[in-house]
């Protein structure tokens, strides 16, 4: 875990340089708080008055532990967005922390409102995103090893593969206190209500009883 501070030093660097994505705020420092009678409601979340914060607000202690990778898709992000680091509100900038086992996976997601940078602490990674149709749909992809950097552009689909034998660690900075993700395979054959076998089966041109054999299938959240 010698790794650990050089690769806080790399997120924040890189988060900097992304600061600009959300709105600049305009004051020192704006809590988040769900008292909505003691608040003022900006950029999506109500502040605590300012003279009642404290450090501990500033804290976030959720990356000490590893996530449980004991589900079927082997991984476990931890995010320390806004809604679980209150500290970040109108500040622009979010964390997440990414187990692995052996071979598990972070599926092929997006985040709308936000660029990520990704750094390895432990093991090896196979990671890639798609560019939209106006490049082509055209993959980008690397095997990243310890201490290795990579990014990934806002809203473009991407993923992370443990191809290593032993567990993998990875650190995300994102350019958003609330980036969102949305997870291909689980928001089209997991959406509630189901999308019309319709669409399905014309757009990704399959029969309907793959569509149906899809939509009946449980969709983890490794969030």
């Amino acid at each position: 875990m010698k790794f650990l501070p050089v690769s806080f030093l790399i997120l924040a660097l890189a988060a900097a340089a992304a600061f600009a994505y959300d709105p600049s705020p305009l004051q020192d420092i704006c809590v988040a708080t769900n008292d909505l009678n003691s608040g003022v409601f900006v950029n999506g979340k109500f502040c605590k008055d300012p003279k009642q914060a404290t450090a501990d607000d500033f804290l976030f202690m959720g990356f000490r532990n590893p996530g449980n990778t004991s589900n079927p898709l082997g991984s476990k992000v931890t995010p320390a967005f806004v809604d679980q680091f209150p500290g970040l509100n109108t500040l622009g900038i979010s964390m997440a922390r990414i187990d692995f086992a052996p071979g598990g996976l972070n599926p092929p997601h997006t985040h709308p409102r936000g660029t990520e940078v990704l750094v390895v602490v432990e093991g090896t990674l196979l990671v890639g995103f798609v560019t939209s149709n106006q490049l082509n749909n055209t993959l980008f992809t690397k095997v990243l090893y310890k201490g290795d950097v990579f990014v990934f552009p806002i809203g473009l689909i991407h993923f992370q593969l443990n191809i290593g034998n032993t567990y993998a660690l990875a650190f995300a900075g994102l350019s958003s206190q609330n980036p969102g993700v949305i997870t291909i395979a689980n928001a089209v054959f997991g959406a509630k209500p189901p999308i019309s076998a319709d669409v399905l089966t014309k757009a990704f041109q399959v029969d309907k009883k793959v569509v149906d054999y899809l939509q009946a299938q449980f969709w983890y959240d490794n969030n």
